[in-house]
């Protein structure tokens, strides 16, 4: 495990209206984004990658069945990509695994000019953002 620095994230946690479904979308993108699963039980699952994890947790309390981003609480993760090759290849292998392209008019320009990425939602709503890094001078 990487030795972490002060203010690096410790761990996420999402609690999910149906854990099977969520980790059939999650499991996928975070392993192909690097992570390994760390940890598992009866209610949950969870991925690390260096000294951060992230945990899905079905929830005990089935009262909004589901997740709107735009209420008060978390609206999305963003996450780095090496290239935008290989952001291009995950948004073309996402629906396969449950996740939908937002803003598809304008991507992979929705988050302005000049930010190359993607974003993503999958059927219980949860957004996440994937985010190119190219080097400078980058096509």
């Amino acid at each position: 495990m990487d030795t972490p620095s002060t203010g690096t994230l410790h761990h996420v946690e999402i609690w999910v209206p149906d854990l099977r479904r969520a980790i059939g979308s999650w499991q996928w993108l975070l392993e192909a984004l690097g992570y390994t699963v760390f940890q598992d039980w009866a209610d949950g699952r969870s991925w690390r990658l260096g000294p951060t994890y992230l945990v899905l947790e079905q929830s005990p309390a089935q009262t909004a069945g589901h997740h709107d981003r735009r209420r008060p609480g978390l609206n999305h993760l963003a996450f780095h990509v090496e290239s935008r090759a290989r952001l291009d290849a995950l948004v073309e292998q996402a629906p396969a695994y449950g996740w939908a392209l937002m803003f598809p008019d304008r991507h992979p320009y929705a988050g302005g000019e000049g930010h190359y990425a993607a974003y993503l939602e999958d059927t219980d709503g949860f957004e996440i953002e994937l985010v190119a890094f190219d080097p400078p001078g980058s096509p």
